[in-house]
């Protein structure tokens, strides 16, 4: 007779209980957005979170697409302190990408998994409403630039009810980074930025940033370096000594931004690691990096993560 280990699963029945019901916002990196069994097992994994009740808004970048359609007809693209400066080719191109053949690849692969899943830009329903970014004066590699980021927006408001009446119905919107003003005039966000919105908006239990890295690394060359839980201010400590810096300080202040805004807990994780996402929601020591306020916050049961 052969005997069954049913430890994990009751090990993840504290996380089921207090999560049942709750929102998760999963913001998905562009890396791992390529069609194909990486971006299959993601989804895989999103779609049994939905089965066990849990409620998902599924958020994608598009950088690395966008950088290849860019080489494809020879545009360079601009980046200035981890920021992409969009023309009106840039925001053409990120239209193609972020709301085309991205958007498309995602929701197949939910199709593929019975994920019953609906594609929404920050355009529909006036989800996203964003302003044209001024001009700023930022650090990058060291010296103070001034930027024009031209057709890049930044996110001032966020109308919940499309996501809520969509959950309430049994599906999972999947939102693209595109936000327009009031006179219709479309702009490029970060998709970071408007994950980290939408989780505030829609007081959400958890935000996820799913990336091709292991999370928050003390040497990002040493995996073995990894920060498991950190808090905003020690998290602040690592900026001031450069440990976080480039492309990564965008997430991070995405991340601190739910956290003030009300999200209990922000998780960076690597997306392209089997099995990453379940396990840093049902385990207790989790699979990447852990980031909560300064107070912490209550866990189920007191488990960790």
């Amino acid at each position: 007779m052969h005997t069954v280990d049913l430890s994990t699963f009751r090990g993840a029945i504290p996380y089921l209980r207090a999560y049942k019901g709750r929102t998760f916002v999963v913001k998905l990196g562009g890396g791992l957005c390529a069609p194909g069994p990486q971006l299959d097992h993601v989804i895989e994994q999103c779609a049994l979170l939905h089965q066990l009740g849990i409620q998902l808004i599924l958020v994608h970048g598009g950088g690395e697409q966008m950088n290849a359609l860019s080489a494809r007809l020879g545009l360079s693209p601009q980046i200035v302190a981890g920021r992409r400066v969009t023309d009106v080719e840039t925001l053409r191109l990120a239209t193609m990408v972020f709301a085309g053949s991205v958007h498309t690849d995602v929701l197949a692969s939910c199709r593929a998994r019975r994920l019953s899943a609906i594609g929404l830009s920050g355009v529909d329903a006036g989800l996203i409403r964003a302003v044209r970014r001024p001009v700023q004066r930022v650090q990058d590699g060291g010296a103070t630039v001034e930027v024009d980021y031209g057709y890049v927006g930044d996110v001032v408001d966020v109308n919940p009810a499309p996501l809520q009446h969509l959950m309430s119905l049994g599906y999972v919107p999947v939102v693209c980074s595109l936000a327009a003003d009031d006179a219709g005039q479309v702009y490029n966000v970060n998709a970071d930025t408007v994950a980290s919105a939408l989780a505030v908006r829609v007081e959400a239990a958890k935000y996820f940033l799913l990336t091709t890295v292991d999370g928050v690394l003390a040497d990002v060359n040493n995996p073995a370096t990894l920060y498991s839980q950190l808090s905003t201010d020690e998290v602040g400590a690592l900026i001031e000594r450069g440990v976080i810096s480039g492309g990564m300080l965008p997430k991070i202040r995405a991340c601190l931004d739910a956290l003030a805004g009300g999200v209990d807990r922000v998780h960076i994780i690597n997306g392209g690691v089997r099995d990453t996402l379940l396990g840093e929601v049902f385990t207790n020591a989790g699979c990447g990096t852990l980031i909560v306020g300064c107070r912490g916050g209550g866990t189920p049961d007191g488990a960790g993560k």
